[in-house]
C-alpha cells in the first residue's frame, strides 16, 4: 500500500523520472523521508511534512524554498554540477506554482537527491568538524540579506526557553508517579540552572542580539558531506525561521562534540569533544568573519552549552508526557535521550573554562 501511495504521489510533481523503487532515509523525529530511485539519471527525495508538529505548511514550504533560490542566486557563478550540491533543489507539482502537495491528511514535498552525498550521525575527526563549521557559517552569511520577518515562524517559541520551562512545569504537575520518581536526579538539576539558562533569550528579548534567517535544526545529519568528507551543503531546512546565531552554533556544538549518539545508553561513552569543538569554531568563525558582534562571539560558548539544555529538557519533558512529540523505538527512548544530554552538559560544564578561552 506504502508503494501506491509514494507512486501516486511522487508522480503529482513535475520531474523527468519513473518511479523504480524508494527506500526510507533519514533520522529526524518528525518527519518521514523517502529517497526515490527513478528509471532517470536523478534521484529525489519525497518528504511527508508531520502537520501534527507543523500548522502552516505552506509557509513552512516557502520558507525552505525561500531560502534556497537566494543561496541559489548568490552561488549562479558555481558550475552547475557543483552549484547542484550546494543547495536544495525543490521540485513544483504539475500544473501548479506550488512547491508542497496536499494529500488528504499529508502534505509533501519533493527534492533534488544531491549525488553522492553521505549522512553522519557521529563526527569521526576534526576534519569534518572545520567542514561542519564552515559549512553553517556559509549558510548564516548567504542567507544574511534576507529579510527575517517575511519568513514564517513554522514552530513558535521553537528555541525559547521560558516556553520550555513552561511545558516542562506542565509535564511535571501531569505526569505517572513512575516516570516522575525516575527523573528526580534532573528534575532538580533543571530548577539549579533555569537563571544561566535564560541568558540568551533575555539578550534576545532586550534587542541586544539580532535576528536572523536561522536552520534551527543544525544537528550534524543535517549536513551532506561528500566521500572525502568535505561538506557539501546544510539539508532539512524545516525549521528555518527568525532566530539568533545562537540556536544554530549551539544545536549543532551539541551534535558536532558528543562523543556518541544522542540516544547511547552507556553514558560512560558521552563526552564533550573539545578538539571538535575547537575546529568547528575555526571553520565557521572563517566564514561569519567581520559578521557577528562582539556580544554574539561572547556569547557562543553559552550557546552551545543552553543548547544541549534546552534539548535535555525537551525530551525530558517528552517522557514525562507519556512521549507524545518525538518519534521512540522502545518505552525509555526519550529517558535515555534526555540522560545522555544531561551527560554532555556536565562535560561541557566540567571543560568550559578551556572553552572560554
Amino acid at each position: 500500500m506504502l508503494v501506491e501511495q509514494l507512486k501516486n504521489v511522487f508522480d503529482q510533481f513535475k520531474h523527468n523520472g519513473k518511479y523504480v523503487d524508494h527506500k526510507i532515509i533519514g533520522s529526524g523525529h518528525i518527519n518521514d523521508t523517502f529517497l526515490i530511485h527513478t528509471d532517470g539519471d536523478r534521484a529525489y527525495v519525497l518528504q511527508r511534512i508531520n502537520h501534527n508538529i507543523f500548522k502552516d505548511i505552506p509557509g513552512l514550504v516557502k520558507n525552505k524554498v525561500t531560502v534556497s533560490k537566494h543561496i541559489k542566486a548568490k552561488l549562479k557563478h558555481l558550475p552547475k554540477e557543483e552549484l547542484e550540491k550546494k543547495v536544495l533543489c525543490f521540485v513544483k507539482v504539475k500544473n501548479s506554482e506550488l512547491y508542497h502537495l496536499k494529500e488528504g491528511e499529508n502534505y509533501w514535498n519533493l527534492m533534488v537527491y544531491v549525488k553522492e552525498s553521505y549522512t553522519h550521525e557521529i563526527v569521526r575527526n576534526e576534519q569534518m568538524a572545520y567542514e561542519g563549521g564552515k559549512l553553517l557559517g556559509e549558510f548564516l552569511n548567504l542567507t544574511g540579506d534576507i529579510d527575517s520577518s517575511a519568513l514564517t515562524e513554522v514552530i513558535p517559541n521553537f528555541h525559547d526557553m521560558s516556553f520550555r520551562y513552561h511545558q516542562y512545569r506542565i509535564a511535571l504537575q501531569s505526569a505517572n508517579k513512575v516516570r516522575l520518581q525516575q527523573v528526580l536526579t534532573y528534575t532538580k538539576l533543571v530548577s539549579e540552572m533555569k537563571e544561566e539558562m535564560h541568558i540568551l533569550q533575555d539578550l534576545k528579548r532586550l534587542g541586544k542580539i539580532p535576528l536572523r534567517v536561522t536552520h534551527n535544526d543544525t544537528k550534524i545529519s543535517n549536513t551532506l558531506f561528500d566521500k572525502n568528507n568535505t561538506g557539501l551543503c546544510i539539508i532539512d531546512t524545516d525549521t528555518v525561521m527568525p532566530g539568533i546565531v545562537h540556536y544554530d552554533f549551539g544545536d549543532a556544538i551539541r551534535t558536532i562534540c558528543n562523543t556518541s549518539t544522542e540516544d547511547e545508553k552507556d553514558l560512560s561513552k558521552v563526552t564533550f569533544n573539545l578538539t571538535h569543538y575547537k575546529a568547528y569554531l575555526k571553520g565557521f568563525l572563517e566564514q561569519m568573519e567581520g559578521v557577528l558582534s562582539s556580544l554574539e562571539l561572547k556569547y557562543l560558548p553559552l550557546a552551545a552549552k543552553t543548547m544541549i539544555f534546552i534539548m535535555a529538557l525537551r525530551f525530558l519533558t517528552d517522557y514525562l508526557n507519556g512521549d507524545v512529540y518525538y518519534k521512540t523505538k522502545y518505552p525509555k527512548h526519550n529517558l535515555d535521550r534526555a540522560k545522555n544530554q544531561f551527560k554532555l552538559l556536565e562535560s561541557m560544564s566540567n571543560q568550559m573554562l578551556k572553552i572560554e578561552n
